[in-house]
């Protein structure tokens, strides 16, 4: 269900997942997954939708719930979501400079976090629960152990080419 980034909600989609859900409030989280795996993020449209269509909820009580969970975006996020781990043991054993090398040769704006084009967003993170891999380089689930500047490229040289 990958699709490119939007502002225009489709509400037959949501429609569906309301549905799949069996328009019950107690699956607000499932529904908001849902949404967020079609977007990449929540559009405020969506997240408005769902609270006038289920009963017992509010835009706002959406709006409290996808802002409490740190899982949920209210910022398009791109096709490639990298994290990069700079808890202590990825910092003392150089995840600065894999950082560094990502934010070079995506060409990441100072301040960004996602690229113009849409393709990836970068995240660093507090630990990846991986410590003895350090540094480690999430990229959409997938781990990648013992990242350095030269092979974090590599992996990255990789993806761009596909998208091409």
């Amino acid at each position: 269900m990958d699709k490119t980034i939007t502002s225009e909600v489709d509400f037959k989609a949501i429609d569906e997942i309301l549905k799949s859900c069996d328009y019950k409030k107690s699956h607000l989280i499932a529904m908001l997954q849902k949404v967020q795996a079609i977007y990449r993020y929540l559009p405020e449209e969506a997240m408005t939708y769902i609270g006038e269509k289920v009963d017992g909820l509010s835009p706002a009580t959406v709006f409290g719930v996808a802002t409490f969970y740190a899982q949920f975006s209210l910022e398009p996020k791109g096709k490639y979501e990298i994290k990069v781990c700079d808890g202590t043991a990825c910092h003392v054993r150089g995840s600065l400079p894999v950082l560094n090398a990502i934010k070079e040769k995506i060409k990441l704006e100072d301040g960004k976090f996602t690229t113009k084009d849409g393709l990836f967003t970068l995240e660093i993170v507090s630990c990846l629960g991986a410590c003895g891999l350090a540094p480690v380089v999430v990229i959409n689930e997938k781990v990648y152990p013992q990242m350095t500047p030269d092979a974090i490229s590599v992996i990255l040289d990789t993806l761009m080419k596909e998208e091409q």
